[in-house]
């Protein structure tokens, strides 16, 4: 009865030691942690479970960085920031060796003297003073660890994760800018979006606009205009006007260039009036084998949706026909299945997103990520000090009006981690490869084939 009895300090201990390896790291097989602060000396990555032998460098990395990277065009924060990696350990002559994988980013345009007067009263809508409360203290500049500065590390360890992904099963991430504050691409557009997703190239060009002081309107790479007050055509560029080429471009990634060009006027409006706006972002992952996800509790929806919501200013998140499923009737929201070949079933529809009962079913993974406004405005705002006072808070600094068009790398990143480290859990489980549909049709077309050559 003695030795039974467990000293309470040991146990509490024993939670904080549990709670301290947590907060920092994502993932059971393929874990991350990341590190650093907005304002430190860098930001960062380190990576384990990398099975050894991927090729990987630098240049497989850096361009998710440089595509969420501060400072790209107008309608971002003007932070000049390169973003450029350093793997730190993990790799030898190109190579992963099986050990975990360190990257860093270093910080260089820190203005700590644009928070000076955030000392006194905590930011509205920021994190500011639920982490003075939490630890009792708090980076005095930036956001510390609540800065978007952090996803650096998630996007860098994502950037791996697809690598891998994609040698294994062909499996590919994009993500896009579906909505800016009431600004949508049309329905139909969408649609046919999340059931044949366009490549990250399409998504950067088509909705690339260019820009120049001298004009009152922009371009599309198709030679279209649209004016820069409020996104409406103006029919095509003529002899005389701003070529796509010529002008400074704006990447807003929708991929859809009227609703882009909406979507650039509403920014710079926001921008002139010291205000932001959010939106939503869809993101859809194509090749997935069949079976990830653990229930009860590690569906591979809430571990998406974990990985999600755990990322700065994200405020919703919904797969498949999410809540509008609860306007539907089953017989219009029921999948239908139909052969899928080698022993696999497909589905006719998606109206799920990719996964039935928590388990992925073969089919797109479709997710949509609700972003809230940015909380740093320059408007003077009344709220009160840490103590209590009231105060008038005028946020200084350089800060996005809008950060929905940097967004897509850190989604695509945290969906790549979440996937892959599902795919080693359940090659773990099963003993056995892991198959997606695309590898299970041309399974069947070999079988066949053989069948009609015997």
């Amino acid at each position: 009865e003695q030795h039974a009895r467990v000293h309470p300090q040991r146990v509490h201990q024993a939670a904080r030691d549990r709670l301290a390896d947590r907060m920092s790291t994502y993932g059971v097989l393929f874990r991350v942690t990341t590190f650093g602060e907005s304002h430190g000396i860098g930001v960062g990555c380190i990576v384990d479970g990398v099975p050894a032998n991927l090729d990987l460098t630098e240049a497989d990395v850096q361009p998710q960085l440089t595509r969420r990277r501060p400072g790209q065009s107008s309608i971002v924060t003007p932070r000049n920031e390169g973003d450029i990696v350093t793997i730190l350990s993990g790799t030898e002559n190109g190579k992963t060796l099986g050990t975990p994988i360190a990257m860093m980013v270093h910080n260089q345009n820190q203005k700590k003297f644009d928070y000076a007067n955030t000392v006194q009263a905590p930011r509205p809508g920021h994190a500011d003073y639920t982490y003075q409360v939490k630890y009792g203290t708090r980076a005095s500049s930036g956001g510390g660890r609540a800065s978007a500065r952090e996803t650096i590390g998630r996007v860098a360890a994502g950037a791996v994760a697809e690598k891998w992904l994609e040698q294994e099963f062909n499996c590919k991430v994009v993500c896009w800018v579906n909505s800016v504050m009431d600004i949508d691409i049309p329905r139909d557009v969408q649609v046919e979006l999340e059931n044949n997703p366009p490549n990250r190239d399409f998504i950067d060009n088509e909705g690339a606009l260019a820009e120049d002081d001298k004009c009152d309107y922009f371009v599309d790479r198709h030679g279209q205009k649209y004016s820069r007050t409020d996104g409406a055509p103006l029919g095509a560029a003529g002899e005389g006007d701003l070529k796509f080429a010529d002008g400074k471009l704006i990447y807003t990634r929708c991929p859809h260039a009227p609703t882009a060009a909406k979507m650039a006027a509403r920014i710079h409006e926001l921008r002139r009036k010291e205000d932001s706006t959010g939106g939503v972002c869809t993101c859809v992952v194509t090749g997935v084998p069949v079976g990830l996800g653990e229930p009860c509790f590690d569906k591979l929806e809430a571990e998406l949706a974990k990985g999600m919501m755990s990322l700065p200013a994200t405020k919703g998140f919904e797969v498949g026909e999410g809540f509008n499923a609860g306007r539907m009737l089953g017989s219009a929201n029921n999948d239908l299945f139909e052969a899928g070949g080698d022993g696999l079933l497909k589905c006719k529809t998606n109206h799920a997103g990719g996964t039935l009962g928590g388990i992925s079913s073969g089919e797109n993974l479709v997710m949509r990520v609700a972003i809230k406004p940015a909380s740093s405005i320059s408007q003077d705002q009344e709220t009160v000090t840490f103590d209590g006072q009231a105060h008038t808070l005028s946020v200084k600094g350089r800060h996005d009006p809008c950060v929905l068009p940097r967004a897509p790398p850190l989604l695509e990143g945290m969906a790549a981690i979440t996937v892959m480290d599902a795919c080693m859990r359940q090659r773990a489980r099963s003993g056995g490869p892991l198959k997606t549909l695309a590898q299970a049709a041309k399974e069947e077309e070999r079988a066949a084939k053989c069948a009609r050559l015997a």
